[in-house]
């Protein structure tokens, strides 16, 4: 029998305009359309996540809101065959903790068509500590490969490494037997990302040229870019003929000063990666590697796992920039699959 109210994180705004988060109690009738109730087991900690909590126009506009871009857990209840009652599900992207409440909740409703079953190799635990982020990874890395840039092409850089979809880009790349250069402005990450398999690490500096010139030294056979500006600048001048980079961040900037050079001299190809609103197909596709060939064993150094209670200082560390890893959010925890109260 489901509950009439729910345990979430509530982000409200007064009317002088200030934000702020906590924890509340809200009504299951509050909750969105959608053909799919589920019942929370973990989420996660996006950077738009902490956009969203602190009042950013570009992530939600209408208040009260529930942030949480990722949720896991099992099918509560169900208006269509594809999903029952106690189906463990994966639900990340679309408008998910965006215009609409999101996983930061005890229950999420959904569109059955945002819904990809949870790999049975995979704990819920495990897919929130991908969640968007290594989904991200994922596609980045299929992007490359579509791309023809194989392990045997030479080094694939990945840029801030040391974040959510940068450490699981190293972890997998690693995995499947590129030479992988991580770049990090953090020191403390160095010994996390040789154990996920960076074969170099270099400073953040090394990808930041302010030469002005139009092609660097080819040394990348292909890239993973979670920074955006003169980063990713600096990487498309610096890939190889026939190279590819995969382009999923802007944290360094929105904007791309680079010439035509690498692009009709080079053949290097940029890909821009959207993991929210990718097709149906991909997506299953995408999280079925993430399940299965692709699965890494490594999950427990990446992520971190805690409470909608840590969520205030977590938020602040993660806009400044701080947080190495993933942080997993555990809402109801392994007991929502077995049909027990949340531990």
């Amino acid at each position: 029998m489901l509950p009439d109210r729910f345990r979430c994180y509530l982000v409200t705004k007064d009317a002088e305009g200030r934000f702020s988060g906590r924890i509340d109690q809200r009504a299951v009738d509050e909750l969105p359309q959608g053909e799919v109730l589920v019942r929370v087991a973990y989420s996660s900690l996006n950077y738009k996540d902490a956009l969203g909590a602190t009042g950013h126009p570009g992530v939600n506009r209408t208040f009260p809101y529930i942030p949480g871009i990722d949720a896991a857990g099992v099918v509560a209840q169900s208006g269509v065959y594809e999903h029952v009652p106690g189906d463990p599900v994966v639900v990340t992207g679309f408008a998910m903790g965006m215009d609409r409440w999101g996983g930061w909740a005890e229950y999420v409703r959904v569109p059955q068509d945002w819904i990809v079953p949870l790999p049975p190799a995979l704990t819920l635990w495990e897919s929130m500590a991908l969640g968007s982020a290594g989904f991200t990874a994922g596609l980045c890395v299929d992007t490359l490969q579509k791309h023809d840039v194989l392990p045997d092409r030479g080094e694939v850089v990945v840029s801030g490494a040391s974040g959510g979809v940068g450490s699981v880009a190293v972890a997998l790349l690693a995995k499947l037997g590129y030479r992988v250069v991580a770049s990090t402005g953090k020191p403390a990450a160095h010994e996390l990302l040789r154990q996920l398999g960076a074969s170099e690490i270099i400073p953040r500096e090394a990808l930041d040229d302010r030469s002005g010139k139009a092609l660097l030294s080819g040394r990348w056979a292909g890239g993973i870019d979670t920074v955006g500006g003169n980063t990713l600048a600096t990487i498309l001048r610096g890939t190889r003929h026939s190279g590819c980079v995969a382009c999923v961040g802007l944290t360094g900037g929105n904007t791309l000063n680079v010439t035509v050079y690498p692009f009709i001299l080079r053949a290097v190809h940029l890909a821009g990666i959207d993991a929210a609103w990718c097709s149906p197909a991909l997506r299953h596709q995408t999280w079925a590697r993430l399940g299965g060939p692709w699965k890494l064993d490594c999950l427990g150094l990446i992520g971190r796992t805690m409470g909608l209670e840590d969520l205030p200082q977590k938020i602040e560390e993660i806009l400044r920039g701080e947080i190495v890893g993933r942080i997993v959010v555990q809402i109801g925890g392994e007991a929502v699959r077995e049909g027990l109260s949340p531990r």
